[in-house]
């Protein structure tokens, strides 16, 4: 027998799923991933504007689509029909506008770094802790299936026990001095834009009890911030360790490897695997050499179907809210312990 008043409950919660999100600046990840990939969600995400220097007071045009564009940041995230906003800002931005997010109780999900210091990340989390709100610093490649399997490989013991990990993040320079990553002032820097990966997946595998031991930041003295560095990294309260490395002015890496005392995994586009091309996991181990092919995987997807699970699942943030000072820590002991050369 129909029952109205339990079609009108499903009917509630399906529009409460419904997420409306904003976006704060206009930076390339925005317009290449994350505004063609929400725009793909409808059932659960409504791009309602976007505040970007670059579109005052103009509509902003995706495709066939068109964006409301909102003359400032704060009237967006003063819009009472917001409840999340995309943070792709110049880093040192970062802690200023997600306070003001959460000050105004939308869910935040914010580029990597989360902020550009310890304290600051901290100060922030506890916002978001003491007001129950979403905010999550996007790796997105956490939610690509060939990290699953790599995981998978381990729990199956086809390297047998893991005994280290190394990781590298690099590429050649950047053709424009003018751009923000080589800007102090703008929280420029090989560590808070590629040396953050490798720091990010070290905590994966090796979990969040872990500390940088040495570390090394090589500066432009002319530019002013670190342009290539590595690290090494220990479990406080176990074995396992972590070599990395990143650049500006390197040859192009994206790697990751797993050493275990039977065998070892890699792979080389860990971090950046494109949503339409199929990844290749290797594996060496005593009965021999094979590659695992893994499936093309939208890790963009992915990642904003996690973040809309964290908005309506509350017992899922604390993780979140673990992994931001973990991230945070670890960034603020490269720092603290690098030889500056």
């Amino acid at each position: 027998m129909f029952k109205p008043e339990v079609f009108y409950l499903l009917l509630e919660n399906v529009q409460v799923k419904l997420v409306n999100i904003g976006i704060l600046g206009n930076a390339s990840i925005a317009k290449k991933s994350i505004i063609p990939t929400l725009l793909s969600m409808p059932e659960k995400f409504s791009l309602k504007g976007i505040a970007s220097q670059s579109y005052l007071n103009q509509e902003f045009i995706f495709g066939k689509e068109i964006i409301d564009s909102y003359n400032s940041y704060s009237s967006l995230i003063k819009d009472e029909n917001i409840d999340a906003i995309y943070i792709p800002l110049p880093n040192s931005m970062h802690a200023e506008w997600i306070e003001k997010s959460l000050d105004h109780d939308l869910h935040v999900l914010v580029e990597k770094p989360l902020s550009t210091n310890l304290i600051d990340v901290k100060r922030l989390n506890d916002i978001a802790l003491h007001k129950n709100l979403v905010l999550m610093e996007n790796f997105q490649f956490r939610f690509h299936k060939q990290l699953s399997l790599l995981k998978d490989l381990l729990k199956k013991n086809e390297i047998g026990q893991l005994r280290c990990l190394k990781s590298s993040f690099g590429f050649p320079p950047l053709d424009d001095n003018g751009n923000i990553r080589y800007q102090r002032a703008l929280g420029g820097g090989a560590l808070l834009d590629a040396g953050v990966y490798p720091l990010k997946i070290s905590s994966i595998f090796l979990k969040n009890d872990i500390s940088v031991s040495s570390s090394i930041l090589n500066y432009d003295d002319k530019l002013g911030v670190d342009i290539w560095g590595g690290g090494h990294l220990v479990q406080n309260n176990g074995k396992l360790f972590s070599q990395i490395s990143f650049g500006f002015d390197n040859f192009y890496q994206c790697s990751i490897e797993l050493w275990g005392s039977a065998g070892k995994l890699s792979a080389d586009r860990i971090f950046t695997a494109p949503a339409e091309e199929k990844q290749i996991i290797n594996l060496e181990n005593g009965s021999g050499r094979s590659k695992i092919e893994v499936p093309p995987d939208n890790q963009f997807l992915n990642m904003l179907n996690h973040f809309h699970k964290l908005i309506f699942s509350k017992n899922l943030r604390n993780s979140e809210y673990d992994q931001n000072v973990t991230q945070g820590k670890l960034i603020q002991e490269m720092i603290d312990k690098s030889n500056v050369s």
